[in-house]
């Protein structure tokens, strides 16, 4: 019967966190849909207006026509050539720009501005991914369980000194401060200079890169009017892996520094507990360990 009680419960729970989760998407559809279904219709309108607009212009041209070319600016742009550029513009699949297109493929972001047009391309493609994506997932889960050897002091970290306590506390905070700031303040910096985009637009760029949903509205060294350095979109692909491997190492320190915080803050009111002892019931001490997840 206990077996019997803790299905229900587990059955329960499931319930519980798929009406959330359903919650959760029926929210945000509602926020996305109020917030740009009526700049969507602007922008359809507008571009109705500027069709019939150019018609009247020149009048030699009629729908169909029109219809046509914008189909090829389409088809174009569906395969990496920008529309408003020229044939000297540089090449999609220059080496630079062909390490940004396979760091993209591993970290599975997938901007969707860019993609294999060939055959040859796409098969391969496939094979890439299907060997490429295990191996950024081992890397990444590498240097995670790195940090973790690094910290196996933190195990028996509720009986050091609170000295280390507070030592081993703030050196956490300082890692993850310098890091938000290189990879997560610093670059869309960077961005917004070089790209000439506002630090909005840099930072909203950053976040959607390095939580790998990749919509693709803002990729960086694609403005034809814009002559970047050769290895511009490599440094890209650089820090899209460095700001993945910091997130992995990010994550699971986050509720582990929020534990100690937590602990050291009755250190200051209960004297019995800077040794990591607590009163029990029967008159007797226990030591006591802080459980923390790394």
């Amino acid at each position: 019967m206990a077996g019997s009680g803790l299905f229900d419960w587990r059955g329960s729970w499931t319930l519980s966190l798929l009406l959330a989760y359903l919650c959760y998407l029926l929210l945000g559809a509602a926020i996305f849909q109020l917030l740009e279904k009526q700049a969507e219709a602007q922008s359809r309108n507008q571009f109705q207006m500027e069709k019939l607009r150019f018609l009247e212009n020149y009048t030699c041209l009629d729908q169909y026509a029109l219809e046509r070319f914008v189909q090829v600016i389409m088809e174009a742009w569906e395969k990496g050539v920008n529309p408003t550029g020229n044939s000297t513009n540089p090449s999609n699949w220059d080496f630079s720009n062909s390490f940004f297109f396979a760091g993209m493929v591993v970290t599975t972001i997938g901007y969707g501005n860019l993609s294999p047009s060939t055959e040859a391309g796409q098969i391969f493609c496939i094979f890439y991914a299907l060997f490429g994506i295990p191996l950024n997932v081992v890397f990444l889960n590498h240097l995670g369980t790195g940090l973790r050897s690094h910290l196996a002091t933190m195990d028996t970290w509720g009986h050091q000194p609170r000295h280390n306590q507070v030592v081993q506390t703030l050196g956490l905070a300082l890692f993850l401060t310098v890091g938000t700031f290189l990879l997560l303040i610093l670059p869309p910096m960077v961005f917004s200079h070089v790209e000439g985009w506002s630090y909005g637009e840099g930072f909203y760029f950053a976040f959607i890169t390095l939580s790998t949903i990749g919509f693709g509205d803002y990729v960086v060294g694609t403005d034809p009017d814009k002559h970047y350095i050769s290895v511009y979109r490599s440094l890209a692909a650089v820090w899209i892996i460095l700001g993945l491997a910091w997130l992995a190492l990010v994550l699971p320190l986050g509720p582990m520094i929020l534990h100690q915080l937590m602990y050291l803050w009755p250190l200051n009111k209960d004297p019995s507990s800077k040794k990591g002892i607590t009163p029990e019931a029967d008159g007797l001490s226990h030591t006591t360990k802080l459980p923390i997840t790394i």
